[in-house]
This record gives structure tokens, sequence and C-alpha cells, in this order.
């Protein structure tokens, strides 16, 4: 209301008191000031129920409260893991132990690259965060190794499995997006390929890679189980898994390299540095939010 038509109200209500006379005049204004006292706490006191219910039903939905849940960072512990050379043990028979390390030592992987052994976490350990999470053994071993390693390259940094492996269900529902699911050495079965980004709802990133890793030679798309573009694989594509070759499709290869990027953004071992960094790897508050629901429901695992 404009302070015009605040003043012709006032003009028009004083013309009506003076027609009133005497005690009925008083009246009238007794009458009007409880009405308006009565009116103010009523509005009161549905706003101050308003506010007790939203409260109380929210907090029953969501007891943490209306704020995306902050992520555990370094809480999570490192999971333990077995050396190779406690991996391999003689056969039974054999004269020689120490020959049998060497007999192992190499494995094939689909393209023909010969895989350097790895540490292996202890299969206690797996299966027992396995069934309590729900995610893939295979898909839980790179994002384990994925935090061991990190975790001696840039130890100040604080990602952890759960964090690589909130990203990884975000983004593929760890590899078995589309029907999709990781053999045995760790790739989708189809490979997964996200749409182009032609700029049509989506950002647009012309080809970089001429369509090597994406199938497109027109359009960037992202590719692999945690989902890199070929010009972010291009800086920050990493070896996982031993082979000599950096694969956005490898499961091991991805999870290493999503923590070496998150990294890059600093330090999450703040609430403030975790979003941060989650941040960097999309920039979008709804992903970063769900992404740490997810970190937080895979870090209060029982037994990690």
């Amino acid at each position: 209301m404009s302070w015009h038509d605040d003043s012709d109200a006032d003009d028009i209500d004083e013309r009506r008191l003076i027609g009133v006379r005497g005690s009925a005049a008083g009246w009238q204004l007794a009458r009007r000031a409880l009405g308006y006292a009565g009116l103010s706490v009523g509005v009161i006191g549905l706003a101050i129920g308003a506010v007790v219910a939203v409260n109380v039903v929210g907090l029953a939905a969501k007891p943490t409260g209306f704020e995306a849940p902050l992520a555990n960072g370094t809480r999570v512990a490192l999971p333990p893991i077995v050396s190779p050379t406690e991996q391999a043990e003689p056969d039974a028979g054999e004269s020689d132990p120490t020959t049998a390390p060497a007999d192992r030592a190499e494995v094939t992987d689909p393209t023909g690259s010969t895989i350097t052994p790895m540490p292996e976490v202890e299969s206690d350990w797996m299966s027992r965060v396995a069934d309590a999470t729900q995610i893939p053994m295979r898909a839980l071993s790179a994002y384990a190794l994925a935090h061991v390693s990190i975790a001696e390259e840039a130890p100040e940094c604080g990602v952890d499995w759960a964090t690589i492996a909130a990203i990884g269900r975000i983004e593929s529902g760890h590899g078995s997006h589309g029907g999709t699911g990781l053999d045995e050495h760790g790739y989708p079965q189809p490979a997964i390929v996200g749409r182009a980004l032609d700029g049509d709802g989506v950002a647009t990133i012309r080809d970089t890679d001429g369509g090597l890793l994406d199938g497109d030679a027109t359009w960037d798309r992202a590719v692999g189980p945690m989902q890199f573009i070929p010009s972010t694989w291009a800086r920050w594509g990493a070896d996982g898994n031993g082979d000599g070759s950096a694969d956005p499709n490898q499961i091991d290869d991805a999870a290493l390299a999503a923590a070496r990027y998150l990294c890059a953004s600093g330090p999450m071992t703040s609430a403030e540095g975790w979003r941060a960094a989650v941040y960097s790897y999309n920039h979008d508050n709804d992903y970063v939010d769900k992404v740490a629901r997810a970190a937080a429901e895979y870090a209060v695992t029982p037994g990690t």
C-alpha cells in the first residue's frame, strides 16, 4: 500500500468517528482496538503453529534436518589390504615356493596389456562392506584401492573410499547404468557412454579426442563408470590396475583418476573443503547434496 492510500484511509476513519458521540464513540474505538489485537494474536498463533508443524513433521521425516548431511572425510578408515606377495601362495607339491609369485606375476587384461600385481583388499572386509552397502564387489575393490593409493600419494587430501563410491553410485550406479555390469577385469559390459554434449540442455563441448574414447567425432560425451569427459581424462587419466595404460572405461583407472581430480581442489578434511572438491567434479549443488548423502550412508557402514 502506498503512503497516499494510507492517508486516504485515515481521513475516512476520522470522518466516521466525528459522527459518533460520547461513550458510543469510545466503545467503538475500544471494540476496534480489541478486534485488531485479537486478529494480531490469531495471526501470530497461526504462524507459530505453522513453524512448529513444519519442524515436527519435517524432523520426523528427516531427523538430520533440512540441510544436506556433511561428509565424514578422513573419519572413514583406510581399508585393510593384502600385498601381492601375501596373495601368492605356492601350489601344493611345489618344491621351491619362491617360484610361485613369479609364475603368477603376470595377468593379461582384455586389451592384451600385462597387469602388474596390485594390492588387494582383505576378503573379509570386502564381503562385509559389500553386503552392508550393496556395492558390487568389483566396484568396491576399485574404490577401496583408490583410497589406499591416494592416501600414499596425497595424505593431506583426505578423500576416502566412501566419497569415491558415492560418486560412482550417482554417476553410473557403480557401473550398472542402463543394464550394464562390470566384468571381472573392471570393464562395463556394454560400455557406458553419456549423451552428446551438444548444448541441448547440457554443456556444449565439441569433440576433443577424435571420437577415440566416446565414439563421437562431433561432440564429447562422458564415458565409463565415473563418467569422465575425454578432455578431462586427457589431463587426469590414471592407471589404477597397473596394466600400463589409463582407460576411463576401466573401474580401477577411473576411481583413482576421480580421487586425484577431487584432491586437486585442496584438502577434503572439512565440510567446506569436501563440498568444494565434489562441486569441482560437477558444478551443481544438488549433485553435491546427493553425493553427500550417499557418502554419509557409506561412512557409517558397520565394520569399516
